[in-house]
């Protein structure tokens, strides 16, 4: 009689951070893309933007019906404690994005995902911009932002002619904050007929989206008229452009400093982070926020 055994089959115990199921059903709603942002934007639909850093955060933000998550270099003063964006490396923005496009894909998010290149990424040539969208955009980037206008503009020709879609960033453009003498108001008076002349540069250029931070609100409805293939995301700009962005910390509520003009709490009449996410998406929508008597100059 042999008194050998059958061997079992080995069985693996579940893991929480092992290969996991979807965290959700498909979404309802297709992909955003750059047609169908186009599409909103010829037809009046406001865009609606928010930071995300990290994988839930994206997840609820998706699941909130957000149509762009800008992985921000904002990172640095929200998550890492600097005093400026200026100290974010381009390794720590492919980190996030990563991690961004990872809850994405766990919940098979439909969000346009845009990243920001950091200060010194892209200043030394078309070619170092190149380097460095390639890098976010392997993360998971569908789009690119870098702040500027002027020399710029030719980095986003470079950009896009080589299949990179790009965002532009004008008025207060925080890397460079120091040159600007701090977090003011750009645009105003004889400036303004610059930041326009930039813009439609920047349009020429192939920027298919354009951040207006800080600038009065009659310039950004003004300059959003007449940019017709160029959606304006504003920011302290007024309820005249074609989408709004905001921090995610600022507009929860806790950020490490004070609340800047242009946010408005929406856990303040919440019962959770994601009611106030849905909140927001919906006054973006249906145009209630910002208001220009409260958030904007």
């Amino acid at each position: 009689m042999s008194n050998t055994t059958t061997p079992q089959p080995e069985t693996t115990p579940a893991s929480p951070y092992g290969t996991l199921p979807p965290a959700s059903t498909p979404a309802s709603r297709k992909p955003v893309s750059l047609p169908r942002l186009a599409d909103m934007h010829a037809r009046g639909e406001k865009i609606s933007m928010l930071t995300a850093y990290d994988a839930t955060f994206a997840a609820m933000a998706d699941a909130a019906g957000i149509d762009c998550l800008l992985v921000g270099d904002s990172l640095g003063m929200v998550c890492q404690g600097l005093n400026s964006t200026v100290g974010v490396s381009l390794d720590t923005m492919r980190y996030h994005t990563d991690s961004v496009s990872r809850g994405l894909r766990r919940v098979q998010g439909t969000a346009w995902l845009i990243a920001d290149l950091p200060f010194g990424s892209y200043q030394e040539s078309r070619e170092q911009a190149l380097r460095s969208a390639t890098v976010l955009m392997q993360a998971g980037a569908h789009m690119v932002k870098l702040e500027g206008g002027g020399w710029t503009t030719e980095t986003v020709r470079f950009l896009v002619e080589r299949g990179i879609p790009v965002c532009a960033h004008l008025g207060l453009t925080p890397q460079t904050v120091h040159a600007l003498g701090g977090y003011r108001v750009q645009g105003k008076g004889d400036a303004g007929a610059l930041l326009k002349q930039q813009a439609h540069a920047l349009q020429d250029a192939g920027a298919t989206m354009l951040v207006l931070e800080m600038v009065p609100a009659a310039l950004a409805a003004g300059l959003t008229a007449e940019l017709k293939h160029c959606a304006t995301i504003g920011i302290g700009a007024g309820k005249g452009t074609a989408g709004q962005v905001l921090v995610l910390h600022d507009m929860l509520g806790i950020n490490l400093g004070k609340m800047p003009k242009f946010v408005r709490n929406f856990m303040a009449d919440a019962p959770g982070v994601l009611p106030a996410l849905k909140a927001y998406v919906q006054a973006v929508k249906d145009g209630s926020f910002p208001d220009d008597q409260l958030h904007a100059w």
